[in-house]
């Protein structure tokens, strides 16, 4: 029996792995985020007594915003950014902090989720939360779930109602 070669030259048959690989990371071009969940009012305790100040920090359920994040082939890992934006307004003597309490999951095998999982102050400037690495493959994770936590809260800031929007967002 006799083997042949549709592609007799070795070089032209890398050439040619090489370009099925770059197709399908083309197909499978962008990273993406989907998150849900709802949104979280602070329960701050009313001050009873005069000369007093809130006390401590106020945490969200454990899984306030849940993120779905995917990646393509070959890219090898993404980042997954915070930051908020004032909408319409916040102090910025209120701290907000985010962490990842979950590992989510995956079908990926070799795939790891790191980083997230300590508190990290989230600023208007976007910060790496945590990271996704994988070994040539498309790749998903649901289910990572994201805790927040508020401090700073003072009777020397003005009353009034302060909201933020939570962005994430996927770059490698």
């Amino acid at each position: 029996m006799k083997c042949i070669s549709i592609i007799p030259d070795k070089k032209l048959l890398t050439k040619y792995i090489c370009f099925i690989f770059i197709m399908l990371n083309c197909y499978y071009k962008a990273q993406s985020v989907a998150v849900s969940g709802t949104n979280w009012t602070a329960s701050i305790p009313s001050i009873t007594e005069a000369g007093s100040n809130y006390a401590g920090t106020y945490a969200s359920a454990t899984n306030q915003t849940i993120l779905n994040v995917g990646l393509p082939a070959l890219l090898g890992s993404v980042k997954v950014y915070v930051h908020y934006e004032p909408n319409p307004t916040w102090n910025n003597s209120l701290v907000l902090s985010a962490k990842r309490t979950s590992n989510g999951t995956t079908l990926c095998v070799g795939c790891t989720i790191s980083g997230g999982t300590a508190y990290q102050t989230v600023t208007q400037t976007a910060l790496e939360l945590f990271r996704i690495s994988t070994i040539l493959s498309v790749t998903s994770y649901s289910g990572i779930n994201i805790q927040y936590q508020l401090s700073g809260v003072s009777v020397t800031i003005p009353a009034a109602t302060y909201n933020s929007k939570i962005v994430f967002t996927v770059s490698n």
